[in-house]
């Protein structure tokens, strides 16, 4: 029997539903549900496969976010090892979510307009869509680039090493002069194989991998992945938990905004602000320190509770560290906006119009900046953003400007969310000890989590046992690679820094 259109099955406020409960259909449905949610103002927020299908076939998921609603929905199919027909030409949202799928199982999107590999990681069925065994060593960015052709266009090369302390990457130019016509990105040089490390647990090991899924995500990622363990288990943070939890994210927020507005002007040579903001980075790193020990967050959210309490004398340090560094802060970016010779470089540098945002599924302050009205603590709450809401910081010129404004405006917010929060802490003890207990078996778990850089979801499927028998993380970078790509063509090669800094996307956030 068909299913008609607009039947994924709807996640409910557990964000736990049983597999026997997910809409099954055939691919054509499912593709078709796919299009029109996405044509409704749906999002595509994550697409996997499992091995989980029936008669050697290979299911796929899809998780479906309803922002106006404030619903998540899911629906799955069944692929035989082989081809369909690439849903990306009709949704380029799942553009990049079909290349992995046929990286990692084997199957063919038929008719993909960029079919390549995504990391240049192993099948995990043992030979991938491109033929390779898993005895076959593919290095990252090997293979074929798109050339622009003309004998006065020429090739510029970048990375994977860099000239700075970063992380691996290469990025390809095809430019006409100065002129970038176009910017091909390959990546996969950070690939550490954490999703299926993650499979079998969850285990003394599960919550570490998380937190280092982006080490400036430490907080994001693991708010997600407790999420996920709370709605398997049942088990959810009381009311101190859940304000301290949003406390430390926000914290995470801060330090990371303030350190790319410094690096941003940092590229363009104007040194004050990149050296004021350096500084008052690290000044927010310490106040995440001082809740719990380690300046990236490491070892306070956990599954049901936190590892640390924030006792009175804390409360009152934090919030004198906190208005001191927001009078800091305030004075060294307020000189970024007075600076004509910055504006020159800010204004119309990179820019991202909205329609290609929201055609690519762009999330996070990229695509605030274009306009789109995208906040998972304002769409998709969880925990105290839930009653305590942040509105949603949005510009719409798209540019490096928009980029690095919006970020100024989710500082202020953030100060004062986190302000406000400490003054009014719940009573209680927020910290919790040992395992969090039983997971569901044959269940799905989902979390959408607003991390600094964007949305980051977090999908667990377990077994008849129990285990995590598939997990599976999408990093805001995952959505947000293309954003840059878009943005440098027909700009100036030497722009680069200043519009890469703009995005500030992460490598091993997307690697994995």
């Amino acid at each position: 029997m068909r299913l008609e259109k607009n039947e994924f099955t709807q996640v409910p406020g557990t964000n736990l539903v049983r597999l026997d409960e997910i809409a099954t259909m055939p691919v054509d449905d499912f593709e078709q549900v796919i299009v029109d949610g996405v044509a409704d103002g749906k999002r595509v927020v994550s697409m996997f496969g499992a091995g989980q299908g029936t008669e050697d076939k290979i299911a796929v998921y899809a998780v479906l976010a309803d922002d106006r609603r404030s619903r998540l929905c899911v629906g799955r199919t069944e692929m035989a090892d082989g081809a369909y027909p690439s849903l990306t030409p009709r949704c380029q949202q799942v553009h990049l979510f079909e290349r992995e799928l046929a990286e990692q199982f084997g199957i063919v999107p038929e008719g993909h307009p960029w079919f390549k590999p995504v990391r240049y990681q192993h099948s995990w069925t043992g030979r991938d869509a491109w033929g390779r065994s898993a005895t076959e060593t593919i290095l990252p960015g090997v293979g074929d680039f798109y050339r622009v052709e003309g004998e006065q266009v020429h090739e510029v090369a970048v990375g994977p090493i860099h000239a700075g302390i970063i992380e691996p990457g290469h990025f390809r130019f095809q430019c006409h002069g100065e002129q970038v016509f176009h910017l091909e990105i390959a990546l996969g040089y950070q690939h550490r194989g954490i999703e299926r490390a993650l499979s079998g647990g969850p285990d003394s090991r599960s919550l570490h991998y998380a937190e280092t899924l982006a080490g400036d995500s430490t907080i994001a990622h693991a708010s997600a992945y407790t999420q996920v363990v709370e709605s398997l288990t049942g088990r959810k943070k009381n009311a101190p938990a859940q304000v301290i939890s949003a406390i430390m994210l926000e914290l995470e927020r801060l330090a990371n905004h303030v350190g790319d507005l410094g690096a941003l002007s940092g590229d363009v040579g104007y040194l004050p602000t990149a050296s004021f903001c350096g500084r008052i980075r690290g000044d927010f790193l310490n106040m995440t320190a001082l809740l719990c020990g380690n300046r990236f967050g490491r070892g306070i959210v956990l599954p049901g509770g936190l590892g640390f309490d924030m006792d009175a004398a804390r409360q009152k340090e934090l919030l004198r560290r906190l208005a001191v560094s927001e009078k800091e802060t305030t004075i060294a970016i307020d000189l970024l906006w007075e600076t004509q010779s910055v504006m020159a470089r800010f204004e119309g540098t990179g820019k991202l119009p909205k329609a290609v945002a929201q055609e690519l599924g762009m999330v996070g302050p990229a695509a605030r900046a274009s306009g789109l009205s995208r906040d998972a603590r304002y769409y998709q709450p969880s925990g105290i953003y839930r009653l305590a809401q942040i509105p949603v910081s949005t510009y719409d010129t798209g540019d490096v400007f928009a980029r690095a404004y919006v970020r100024w405006m989710e500082v202020q917010r953030s100060i004062t969310f986190i302000r406000e929060q400490v003054q009014s802490l719940p009573a209680g003890s927020p910290v919790v000890t040992g395992v969090p207990g039983q997971l569901a078996a044959d269940s799905l778990a989902v979390s959408l989590v607003e991390g600094w850089r964007g949305e980051l979801c977090h999908v667990a499927l377990t077994d008849a046992n129990g285990r995590f028998s598939r997990y599976k993380v999408v990093d805001p970078s995952f959505h947000n690679w293309f954003g840059l790509a878009y943005a440098m063509r027909d700009q100036e090669i030497s722009d680069f820094p200043v519009c890469n800094k703009s995005f500030n996307l992460s490598y091993c956030g997307h690697d994995l």
